[in-house]
């Protein structure tokens, strides 16, 4: 099924998952609010995320500081390097990525459908230069030079410069790694397709520590591991790809990279990136702040600086991935059927109540069921419309399950249980309905 991304936008909007950032004043290009819905898929995905990567003996977890002290740039190569060249349309006053002229459109009205390398080709566009795509600000009450902070670009500096406070206090040994979830900030040029190249995003980072010989072992496991966690959450396998770095292509810093991408409706994209990092990093901080990074075998007797594997995945991503893989439509005794098609272990909501009628007290066994739910699940109560439309609502927002409460109820105690995808429905006792959810959504 082909799915247009204008599609994905107005049911995120309509059905409470993503708004655009401050509407009523117009919106904020490249910035997004996550609403009622959108906010629980996205803590779904990255609690997921943070249970794959640190309900395990050889992985801690940290939290480290959006704002960081300016070197840090600097060892990183932030400062110098984390920059992208840039024109100016001198009619329109349109920005553009000088290496991505091709794929863009004219800023101008008046050109409306025209590419922008026709305008470059009447010479309108100033000649490239370089823009830093950190943001910057002051810390302090002076600004000045002296008090200039930056928002990090990533969050993998702030694991780096707490490598050895996480590795002494939690007593960990080679090969150990660092796991970190956290808003990143780049003052994009061109921010486009919803929510795939923001200026505000969130990252779910983790930096493996391993022994220079060990590195490329390490690289290939995580690659295979970071590509089943994808699957097993219900991604199709036809729509992933791996896609290796080319060696003159690689980042300054990586021995190897590979890319994890989907096929969006706009084409194949990256999702997370999985880079062999060599020592780069460390030795940098090391350099730079004058402390020794090093890490002391006891078996070798050897000191050396760690060779990092770092998977890199986009929270954001991740979410308008998902999002999209699970969108279907379907037509059902003549009418259209959308559905989210999420796994129960990320839909927002995990089950809605309902009692067919408002009379003779199915509105109350059905609030009590649903209060009962509520100790374990996230569950969604709704006593308003047809119970048909009430599905469909549901179906839109990816509830797996949907109980209804009805007049057989007041006989034997027992309720419906609608599957979200097949549209089967079962009856239940009552007193089996927190057991029967508990086995098929976890």
């Amino acid at each position: 099924m082909s799915i247009n991304l204008d599609t994905i936008v107005s049911l995120a909007k309509r059905r409470g998952f993503v708004y655009q950032s401050s509407e009523i004043y117009g919106g904020l290009n490249g910035c997004w609010d996550y609403g009622s819905m959108g906010v629980e898929l996205l803590n779904n995905i990255k609690n997921e995320w943070w249970k794959s990567m640190t309900y395990r003996e050889d992985i801690e977890g940290i939290d480290a500081s959006i704002l960081m002290h300016p070197k840090v740039w600097e060892a990183s190569g932030h400062v110098e390097n984390f920059t992208d060249p840039m024109v100016d349309c001198k009619e329109c006053k349109a920005r553009f990525r000088a290496d991505q002229i091709e794929e863009s459109m004219c800023g101008n009205p008046a050109y409306k459908g025209r590419k922008a390398s026709k305008c470059q080709e009447e010479g309108k566009f100033t000649e490239p230069r370089q823009f830093n795509l950190m943001f910057k600000t002051f810390l302090g009450s002076v600004e000045d030079s002296t008090s200039i902070v930056y928002l990090r670009p990533e969050t993998a500096q702030g694991i780096f410069v707490n490598y050895l406070n996480i590795m002494n206090s939690s007593r960990q040994k080679l090969p150990f790694g660092i796991a970190q979830i956290g808003k990143a900030f780049r003052n994009e040029i061109n921010t486009k397709n919803f929510l795939y190249r923001t200026r505000e995003f969130e990252q779910m980072e983790m930096q493996y520590f391993v022994k220079p010989n060990e590195d490329m072992k390490w690289f290939e496991s995580w690659e295979e591991e970071r590509m089943k966690w994808f699957i097993e959450l219900g991604l199709k396998k036809e729509k992933l790809r791996i896609v290796p770095h080319p060696m003159d292509k690689l980042a300054h810093y990586a021995k190897a990279a590979v890319d994890i991408e989907y096929e969006f409706p706009f084409g194949w994209g990256e999702i997370e990136g999985i880079h062999n990092r060599t020592d780069f990093d460390l030795s940098q901080h090391q350099k730079y702040s004058g402390k020794s990074l090093e890490y002391f075998d006891d078996e070798t007797k050897e000191k050396f600086i760690p060779y990092i594997i770092e998977t890199s995945a986009g929270a954001s991503r991740s979410f308008m991935t998902f999002l999209i893989d699970g969108y279907y439509e379907e037509i059902v005794r003549g009418e259209k059927r959308s559905v989210l098609k999420f796994h129960p272990k990320l839909a927002p909501m995990k089950a809605a109540v309902f009692p067919l009628v408002n009379r003779d007290g199915m509105q109350d066994i059905a609030w009590n069921i649903t209060e009962d739910l509520r100790k374990s699940f996230r569950i969604f109560y709704d006593d308003k419309g047809a119970v048909g439309r009430r599905y469909r609502r549901q179906d839109e927002i990816g509830t797996p399950f949907c109980v209804t409460v009805d007049s057989q109820t007041l006989q034997d105690q027992t309720a419906t249980i609608r599957d979200r995808d097949s549209m089967e429905q079962i009856r239940i006792s009552m007193d089996s309905i927190k057991k029967y959810l508990a086995e098929k959504l976890f």
